[in-house]
């Protein structure tokens, strides 16, 4: 009778179970490359870049550099209707501001296609006017920075708002 063998050993993983936030940088990184954008920061920060003037009109859409190079790349936008032409005399502009945003001479072309932008995100709407309480209203008086400000105050209607909602009791 020939043994059988008990048990074998487990071969150990080559490749470990990786959390979702590891990955998705990585497929936004190869999509951006796919469409020739070096840094996802161009998409997403077009209107620091070029203004917001401009970024009302346009969109970028790709960068294409010649053949194993990261520098006299060919910039596409995207224009909305009439905003097209004006976009084309502002070129130079553009192909400025680009090149000051990656520190370098990475665009040296500018090429616009006339089309629809992408949707811009949806803001939240407005909450209602819940006043702050005096309590928690006084420190923020003193914050100088706008925008935590802001942040703090909808912090207090939200603690103000749920200071007064109503506890149902046990149903019988």
């Amino acid at each position: 009778m020939a043994k059988r063998p008990t048990s074998l050993p487990e071969p150990t993983r080559a490749n470990r179970a990786r959390a979702v936030a590891d990955i998705v940088p990585d497929i936004g990184r190869t999509a951006f490359r796919k469409f020739g954008f070096v840094q996802s920061s161009v998409v997403s920060r077009w209107s620091e870049i070029v203004g917001e003037r401009y970024a009302h009109a346009s969109a970028p859409e790709s960068i294409r550099f010649p053949h194993g190079k990261r520098e006299q790349g060919v910039l596409t936008v995207v224009a909305t209707g009439a905003h097209a032409p004006m976009m084309q005399h502002v070129a130079p502009t553009l192909i400025e501001r680009v090149n000051r945003f990656f520190g370098y001479a990475a665009v040296v072309k500018v090429v616009i296609r006339q089309g629809t932008l992408p949707a811009a995100p949806r803001r939240a709407t407005p909450a209602p006017s819940i006043p702050i309480p005096t309590d928690l209203g006084d420190s923020l008086r003193t914050i100088a920075d706008p925008e935590l400000k802001t942040v703090l105050e909808s912090l207090a209607r939200g603690v103000a708002a749920a200071r007064h909602v109503p506890v149902l009791g046990k149903i019988s």
